[in-house]
């Protein structure tokens, strides 16, 4: 993954680009629900998928890491919204998989969220410490 420093737009971050191909493969699968969820769970499936990628894009353009952090944690929850829409679909229509896909997302999110907040608390820790 790039160093927060190296990343000139959400563009560059692995868990965007992941996500807005789960979000495709929402999309895709959704057609092949039912006619009569075509207005229900078909358009909560697809915000919450969009939800996911474009909570990520407006965080990595926040003015800070705090803000940044807490745009990361509303795409989680988003995904957890998701993965459930989409048990709930594949119980209703043949679906194909997105487990793996949204199980890859959720990592990438993690690990993320562990960076930012790990080099927060070393930032904070720095700031405060006594000068020498």
């Amino acid at each position: 993954m790039l160093a927060m420093d190296k990343i000139v737009s959400h563009k560059d971050l692995i868990v965007w680009q992941r996500a807005v191909a789960l979000a495709c493969k929402v999309y895709a699968a959704t057609r092949l629900l039912p006619r009569d969820e075509r207005f229900g769970l078909q358009s909560q499936l697809r915000r919450a998928a969009v939800a996911v990628a474009s909570q990520i894009a407006a965080g990595s353009a926040s003015a800070s890491r705090a803000g940044f952090v807490q745009f990361l944690q509303a795409s989680r929850c988003s995904l957890s919204e998701l993965e459930t829409l989409y048990l709930i679909a594949s119980r209703l229509a043949s679906l194909p998989s997105t487990a793996d896909e949204i199980a890859e997302v959720g990592r990438l999110l993690n690990g993320l969220l562990r960076s930012l907040v790990a080099s927060n608390r070393a930032a904070h820790a720095k700031a405060c410490a006594p000068p020498r």
